[in-house]
């Protein structure tokens, strides 16, 4: 991939969420939400401060994130599809393992 993002600016890989219910039923294209999280591959400067400077961002590439549902552009570069977001697009970064739904511990 050949983009740079300027400013606060994050290029985003979509992850596609499960296809089937926990119960095994497969959804149909037209009963999927849109999906809301994905990989971080590029990550922009940051927005400048009052004197100038970059101010850093809190993503980094390869982070996992959740972001809004309707925010960013997105773009098709060859045959893969990116998400171009804001910083303020993201939600929240994933950390650590996902437990299972109704898993004890």
């Amino acid at each position: 991939m050949n983009l740079q993002p300027l400013s606060d600016r994050l290029i985003v890989e979509v992850l596609e969420e499960e296809e089937s219910t926990v119960s095994g039923i497969v959804l149909p294209d037209t009963a999927k939400e849109k999906p809301q999280r994905g990989r971080v591959l590029a990550v922009g400067p940051g927005p400048r401060d009052d004197d100038g400077k970059f101010i850093a961002m809190d993503v980094e590439e390869g982070d996992e994130i959740v972001f809004s549902k309707y925010g960013g552009t997105e773009i098709k570069v060859g045959t893969d599809e990116y998400l171009i977001l804001r910083e303020s697009d993201v939600l929240a970064k994933v950390v650590g393992t996902r437990e299972p739904a109704g898993a004890t511990a």
